[in-house]
């Protein structure tokens, strides 16, 4: 159940039983999905020595290299192949695709091969990208389609979902597993693609999805985003979501160009945890903490700096010479590591966030709707808060107490309008449109479910150690649900007539809509606790609050022009 695992093993197949120098040819979805699990010397070591786009208008002939092509099966890459087959570059041709592919395909590509340079032609069901070991994306671009109705744009919808299918029947391809498929009931799209799945791995390609049958069959698990979009909000104050909150991950790279102080060699840095020692112990630590071993990483740098600098003689000059590759990637890490932490620092006190995100906790955690409306009414006044924080702000509260207040409601969104210029008008009433409590499937607040208000009651005895994080996501009910066999069925159906006795050991959630990091730190905890179930979490893009509400202003615009065109 490790995705990057599974990634790796597919990519090393392709390029080790290959002999000879290599030119590794991909499309714009495979480069990241190659690139999140294979590092650029790592596949120099597997005499990779070019790779180009499928895409390329490259005619050179290179006839020493043997052509490795990763691609999607999509008719496009197939009609870029069929020409690039038709007139041979290199001298052998490997092909390796993502997913299933249609035998039509297979026909056009042998009828292309008249010089029969094609060796091999083999499916890889590597259809998504690993960004962590339990959490994947699809990278899907025009993400904001979930949020429409079917009649608005049905191509785009189609194509949507076709994309989800595809990456999750890759997904259980290369697990090796069939689950049996449930839904949020409150979801048409959820629904949708639960069923299009079900028709995938149980009618049309059965045979490739009859793996060996354990007692428990896993569960795969379709949910909306906006049944949680509160989550997508919030400010982050753990490693790995503040920076894609604040600056932006994307395949996991972060982009410092417009960064000033950013050396010259880290314009762009990686962040993975299969890569990266420090970040992988400390990718789910809360600021503070983060800050604290930092500082014991410099303070261990600078011991080792000084070492070096007692070399008097030719012993000490050669063993400095060996380690020497190993102490510039400290150095480099050491260096990436305390520039991006100075950043968020910077960010963080720029729109002062700490500030803003007490009242985003507050909002999100506990109850008290006179003091949250006059917290949130003193923020949108103070001159420091961001236009974006504001907009945040007032989508929270109106989530939280859309109906208890909504005369304070619409004085907020009048105030929001009179402070922010860039504040699209009825941006907070269409999120409510689309995912305010009316919408929604689980007990996102705790509320109104016994258990959960008793929860909630504990940890406010308790107290909690850090405001910052004390919010948990609505996906953490739900993996709690499960490995307690409490999901219910009404809300969460099961597809045809596959039902589950006992509790799974391995579930795959598909969030429809997008991920977070914060949710995605939620899983790798609960696999740590070892409660016997392993999730792991995937979804169409990996959010931040940018992107979330790019998204619904996206969805608002189309349907706004939807109805000018009725």
């Amino acid at each position: 159940m490790v995705l990057t695992s599974a990634l790796r093993d597919y990519v090393t197949r392709m390029l080790q039983d290959i002999s000879g120098m290599k030119v590794l040819i991909l499309d714009s979805q495979t480069v990241s999905i190659v690139s999140v699990v294979f590092s650029q010397s790592e596949l120099l070591q597997k005499e990779v020595f070019l790779v180009e786009l499928v895409d390329s208008t490259s005619k050179e002939s290179m006839s020493h290299l043997k052509a490795v092509y990763f691609l999607r099966p999509t008719s496009e890459n197939i009609q870029h192949l069929r020409r690039q087959i038709a007139n041979p570059r290199f001298g052998e041709y490997h092909l390796f695709f993502s997913n299933i592919m249609k035998d039509t395909q297979i026909h056009v590509l042998a009828d292309s091969d008249e010089q029969e340079v094609v060796q091999q032609v083999q499916e890889f069901y590597g259809d998504f990208c690993a960004t962590d070991p339990y959490h994947f994306t699809l990278n899907f671009p025009l993400n904001h389609i979930y949020m429409l109705p079917a009649v608005v744009d049905p191509s785009s919808l189609q194509n949507f979902c076709d994309r989800v299918v595809d990456g999750i029947t890759a997904v259980f391809l290369a697990l090796k597993r069939r689950p049996v498929i449930r839904y949020q009931r409150t979801s048409d799209i959820s629904k949708r693609i639960a069923q299009e799945a079900s028709k995938v791995m149980y009618e049309r390609e059965t045979g490739l999805f009859d793996f060996r049958r354990t007692e428990i069959s896993p569960l795969l698990l379709i949910v909306d985003r906006r049944d949680d979009p509160v989550t997508p909000l919030l400010n982050q104050w753990t490693y790995q979501a503040m920076v894609h909150e604040l600056i932006g991950i994307q395949d996991n790279k972060v982009d410092l160009r417009n960064i000033g102080k950013a050396p010259k060699d880290q314009q762009e840095v990686v962040l993975s945890s299969e890569q990266d020692a420090f970040f992988k112990s400390n990718m789910y630590e809360n600021f503070g903490d983060l800050g604290m071993n930092i500082k014991r990483m410099v303070d261990d740098f600078q011991q080792i700096a000084k070492s070096n600098q007692n070399i008097q003689t030719i012993e000490d000059m050669a063993k400095f010479v060996d380690n020497y590759p190993e102490y510039r990637k400290k150095h480099g890490n050491v260096s990436k590591h305390v520039t991006m932490v100075t950043e968020l620092s910077k960010i963080a006190e720029e729109r002062k966030l700490m500030l803003v995100s007490q009242t985003e906790q507050d909002l999100a955690c506990t109850g008290g709707q006179v003091a949250a409306f006059e917290a949130v009414m003193n923020l949108l006044s103070n001159d420091s808060v961001s236009d974006v924080d504001r907009l945040r702000l007032v989508m929270l509260y109106a989530l939280r107490y859309e109906k208890e207040s909504p005369v304070q409601l619409m004085q907020l969104c009048n105030k929001l309008a009179s402070r922010s210029a860039k504040y699209k008008s009825g941006l907070v009433q269409f999120l409510i449109k689309q995912a305010g409590v009316d919408r929604r499937t689980g007990d996102l607040y705790g509320n109104r479910d016994l258990l959960n208000i008793a929860r909630n009651m504990a940890r406010g005895i308790k107290g909690v150690e850090n405001v910052y994080t004390q919010h948990q996501p609505l996906l953490f009910q739900t993996m709690e649900s499960i490995t307690k066999g409490r999901l219910r069925d009404v809300d969460y159906p099961f597809i045809g007539n596959h039902f589950q006795q006992g509790r799974p050991q391995d579930v795959v959630i598909f969030v429809v809509g997008g991920t977070t990091y914060e949710e995605a730190r939620a899983v790798a905890l609960q696999n740590a606790s070892n409660s016997g179930t392993r999730f792991i979490l995937g979804g169409s893009v990996v959010l931040n609050s940018k992107r979330f509400l790019k998204d619904l202003e996206e969805a608002q615009r189309i349907a706004k022009s939807n109805i000018s065109a009725v």
